[in-house]
């Protein structure tokens, strides 16, 4: 064998060797991408979970619930209660309407049927609600207090994940990590849409 044909073959493997490597490099950061989309996927929807029971403990208790334990404890524990509202109008004899409203209560749904039932979520489990997916058993940070809007003071309520896995949402101190909620605003929303 000439020089030659040495150095071809010598550059044909490096050839192929850096051709693995590249797409080895392209291949590891498109499985990291579909694994960070997947987990933000199930944070997405625990956090929709949390927001949905919530919003339930608003309603009967006139404020958010201000940590896990008090949030789970009416999920276990707590009713919905099923009102009906019937409306009558009458026209009175010189042709202006008066509308009597009457409320009644039908009776209640367990929190926990009402919006965790097997139907919806085939899999729920009560006590992981709180557990960040990918996080090593992070718990979401959850805060709850009244703002002053307009003179009026308004419920507020953020639930969010504490370490991101995503590198683009811990940047600025995790200032854009998944979160539902705002501690400022009477907003009920997440920040993924």
């Amino acid at each position: 064998m000439n020089l030659s044909k040495v150095l071809s073959l010598v550059f044909f493997l490096v050839a192929i060797g850096l051709g693995y490597l590249l797409w080895k490099g392209v291949d590891d950061v498109v499985e990291e991408e579909k694994r960070i989309a997947l987990i933000e996927a199930a944070i997405i929807e625990k956090l929709q979970m949390l927001r949905d029971a919530n919003l339930a403990f608003q309603a009967s208790n006139g404020r958010y619930a201000n940590d896990w334990n008090e949030l789970k404890t009416f999920i276990q524990t707590g009713k919905i209660w099923l009102i009906q509202k019937k409306e009558t109008t009458k026209i009175l004899d010189y042709g202006a309407e008066e509308t009597t409203v009457t409320y009644d209560t039908l009776g209640s749904v367990a929190v926990i049927d009402s919006l965790f039932n097997e139907r919806k979520y085939p899999n729920f489990n009560l006590d992981a609600l709180a557990t960040v997916p990918g996080s090593g058993g992070k718990q979401f940070e959850f805060f709850a207090s009244k703002v002053e809007r307009n003179s009026y003071e308004v419920s507020v309520f953020e639930i969010r994940d504490p370490a991101p896995i995503n590198p683009n949402r811990r940047l600025n101190n995790n200032e854009k990590a998944l979160k539902v909620g705002s501690r400022t605003d009477a907003s009920t929303e997440g920040n993924w849409k």
